[in-house]
């Protein structure tokens, strides 16, 4: 199932991985991720409960950080030492 989260998860995943510095579409296409792997990391931001705190940390400039918080924490900074 691709993108099971559904498309609120799908753009916090995305929004979170941009503020790494990660670039998701590239991850997937050079094959640093499966599609699998990317839909994996939008159900668990979606099971997270924290969509409030996340929209709220996005809405502000941070430098190449993920917050502690977020349930995909360790996947994205994991593509941003391949990057």
């Amino acid at each position: 199932m691709i993108f099971g989260g559904g498309p609120q998860a799908f753009w916090l995943v995305r929004g979170m991985a941009r503020a790494a510095g990660v670039p998701l579409t590239r991850a997937v296409v050079e094959g640093w991720i499966t599609r699998d792997d990317l839909d994996g990391m939008v159900c668990r931001c979606a099971e997270c409960g924290r969509t409030g705190d996340c929209r709220e940390w996005l809405s502000q400039l941070h430098d190449q950080t993920v917050p502690e918080f977020c349930a995909v924490r360790n996947d994205i900074e994991g593509l941003a030492s391949i990057v």
